[in-house]
């Protein structure tokens, strides 16, 4: 009887550790995929796209970018990994612009092309609204690890320093970024960050080649701060890959810099289950989106 006990607990702890275990990419991407609505250049390049997603009915449509992650690198996954997240917000009456960029390991990827891909793909909404019905006075920019490094970096386009090639003269405004377990800060990381990316060796290919004497003057947003667009950083308690106390930094010195910044770290939650619209931390994910959008 002792025994059959002990074997019923045994098994219980395990499923109950197999349950909290973190998701990786691939059971994300194990998950049935569906279509955009138009896959959509922006310029010459293969990874020069967006896949736009459009919602039922008529009327303007508010609109979420997304920036995938895959450490900046070309041997990862691409813009499939936030097409569980634009499916969702689709039917939620959202139009979603899920950006793909030249990464390190292919043509052009890393400074300049990675960051003048984002910004070029972003600023392809203004000649898309129109076709589209796209409302610009609400286009919230959200991304994830990576790509949450390059949305809060978007946000701060405007803030760019003069004498950078990354400068442009009107940049699309945008209402909010979210950064999802984000890797906003480019020396932090490289400092202290685990290996999962590749260690300083990533860091220093993404910003090898920089126009100015510090690499990370208009690379890596806190250089940029004050940011002056909304911001939220959202981490995961349970993320090996980019611990929450990296998001809790960035969102601090922003709050200390006058920034609007809301900070969330999701108990329970992973790297991955920040994009993943069945995962327990996606309504709360839904809601800072809906709050920036205002939904």
């Amino acid at each position: 009887m002792r025994l059959a006990c002990f074997a019923i607990a045994l098994a219980l702890i395990t499923a109950s550790s197999a349950a909290a275990a973190p998701k990786t990419f691939r059971q994300l991407l194990d998950m049935p995929r569906a279509q955009p609505t138009a896959h959509i250049p922006y310029g010459a390049e293969p990874e020069q796209f967006g896949d736009l997603w459009l919602p039922a009915g008529a009327g303007k449509h508010p609109v979420v970018v997304l920036i995938h992650g895959g450490c900046w690198q070309a041997k990862y996954p691409s813009v499939e990994l936030m097409a569980y997240m634009a499916k969702d917000l689709q039917g939620r009456g959202y139009a979603v612009w899920n950006l793909a960029y030249r990464r390190l390991g292919e043509p052009g990827g890393g400074y300049p092309g990675t960051f003048v891909d984002v910004a070029n793909g972003l600023d392809r909404l203004r000649q898309l609204a129109p076709v589209h019905n796209l409302d610009l006075r609400r286009v919230v920019v959200a991304g994830h690890s990576a790509g949450g490094h390059l949305t809060t970096w978007a946000a701060a386009r405007p803030r760019l320093p003069k004498a950078s090639p990354l400068r442009v003269g009107k940049p699309l405004k945008i209402r909010g970024a979210i950064s999802l377990a984000g890797i906003n800060d480019l020396a932090a990381y490289r400092a202290t960050g685990p290996d999962a990316c590749g260690g300083p060796e990533t860091i220093d290919r993404l910003t090898a080649g920089s126009a100015l004497s510090d690499r990370y003057a208009d690379t890596s947003p806190p250089a940029l701060l004050p940011i002056r667009t909304p911001v939220a950083v959202i981490s995961g308690a349970l993320d090996p890959i980019v611990p929450p106390a990296f998001g809790v930094d960035f969102a601090a010195r922003a709050k200390a810099s006058g920034d609007r910044v809301e900070e969330i770290t999701m108990a329970e939650a992973g790297h991955f289950e920040l994009i993943d619209p069945t995962s327990a931390a996606w309504p709360r994910i839904v809601a800072v989106i809906d709050r920036m959008a205002g939904k």
